[in-house]
């Protein structure tokens, strides 16, 4: 019997390579803009996009092109060529078309795949099993706290967090994954270079460095209302499942939860109080068939079915040589490392740095108990202002080291 060999591992900063022959005419494909249906078929008919470009506008227009896509391909728009062509040639920077088999499988799965994906950091994460956690962007001290487990819990148990990068839940589910050395990846609603919102431009370095940001966008692509449920669907296709921690009567996070229970994935909801308008969303998904769950275990049971198919896609795609000159990515798996690894090589996320490195978070450590103590007396205990306890209080329950209960704090057993 022959020996089976792994790849080597993927190397981000071999990414982003222009030597590879397809980035061009792909990128021509992308900015034309429009139907991503007609081009999808237009690269699957010809093999590769130099081969769409070369069929010229007869085959366009047999491909389901319209005449403003089929003008654009015939004169691209220079600046936003240069712009993309730029992006792609920096290191850590892949761009992944419908054609290349390390498109991820599940989101090839699913109704409306985007034609490519522009991927800043690692792209092998888009392979690997992974749960959306979306929510709030107002979240509730309790829905905090639920994201923090959530999140920390899914790390531990060897998943990816993914999410939106929205302000609130989404944003506590990158923190978390970050401040646990685990694996996270933010699939945006605008070019893979813009910061939106722009309080988590910090952030989103940060995941850039030590996970991915996903677009569909060309790089230069501001943030547009319209483009928010397209990346809800991206999200939803990428994931074994979607987990809703709070989410009111009309939210995103609802909209994600659909498109993934159309896409044949698992919908998780969080429960919570009857009187808290934020987790009605929660309770509706429910009575529509969503599960209710309580801890981790929960969700792990309810990811099975799909996590099977992507394990039987990912052995496929190991057998599979990589197209072109470019590197083999989604589908060669990380390299493994130890925690002490990861967490000497992952950045701590902006804000979120260990209670015990600074002595005002000391001071405020040293103020908290297992008794639960009012903001007034962490305040007077402390002697630091309360914006600076508030401040401090939301690091410390990030980290797993504080909880809330009714308004006050205490540490966590």
């Amino acid at each position: 019997m022959s020996e089976t060999r792994c790849p080597p591992p993927f190397d981000p900063a071999q990414a982003g390579d222009t030597s590879e022959p397809d980035i061009e005419p792909l990128l021509r494909l992308v900015l034309a803009g429009g139907r991503a249906g007609p081009r999808r078929t237009l690269l699957e008919r010809a093999g590769s996009p130099a081969a769409a470009l070369a069929q010229g506008d007869a085959a366009w227009r047999a491909a389901g092109l319209d005449e403003n896509q089929r003008a654009a391909l015939r004169r691209p728009d220079e600046g936003a060529m240069a712009a993309s062509l730029r992006w792609s040639a920096q290191p850590g920077r892949t761009v992944i078309g419908w054609h290349d088999p390390d498109y991820p499988v599940l989101l090839r799965r699913t109704a409306s795949p985007p034609l490519a994906l522009f991927v800043h950091g690692d792209p092998a994460l888009l392979w690997q099993p992974a749960v959306a956690v979306v929510g709030s962007r107002s979240p509730t001290p309790a829905g905090r706290d639920n994201t923090v487990g959530f999140a920390r819990a899914l790390v531990q148990a060897g998943m990816t967090v993914a999410s939106g990068l929205a302000a609130g839940i989404d944003t506590v589910a990158h923190a978390t994954a970050l401040a646990a050395s685990g694996p996270t990846y933010a699939v945006l609603g605008t070019g893979p270079d813009i910061a939106y919102p722009r309080g988590n431009g910090a952030l989103q370095d940060g995941i850039a460095a030590a996970g991915a940001l996903v677009s569909e966008h060309p790089p230069g692509t501001g943030p547009r209302k319209e483009h928010f449920p397209s990346r809800n669907r991206i999200l939803a296709g990428l994931t074994l499942g979607t987990l809703v921690v709070e989410a009111a009567g009309r939210s995103g996070a609802l909209i994600t939860a659909r498109l993934a229970a159309e896409s044949g994935r698992e919908v998780f909801a969080v429960p919570g109080s009857i009187h808290n308008p934020l987790v009605r969303g929660c309770h509706r998904l429910i009575r529509d068939g969503a599960t209710l769950v309580e801890d981790i275990e929960q969700v792990l049971a309810g990811l099975s079915p799909v996590a099977q198919t992507l394990a039987s896609a990912l052995r496929d795609r190991l057998t599979v040589p990589a197209t072109g000159g470019g590197p083999i990515a989604p589908g060669r798996p990380p390299p493994a490392t130890s925690a002490t690894t990861r967490a000497a090589t992952t950045p701590t996320p902006p804000g979120l740095s260990s209670y015990c490195d600074r002595p005002d978070h000391q001071r405020l450590w040293s103020s908290l108990g297992p008794d639960p103590s009012s903001m007034d007396q962490l305040v007077q205990r402390s002697g630091l202002t309360a914006a600076d306890v508030s401040s401090i209080l939301l690091h410390m329950e990030l980290e797993g080291r504080v909880a809330a209960q009714h308004g006050r704090y205490f540490r966590r057993g």
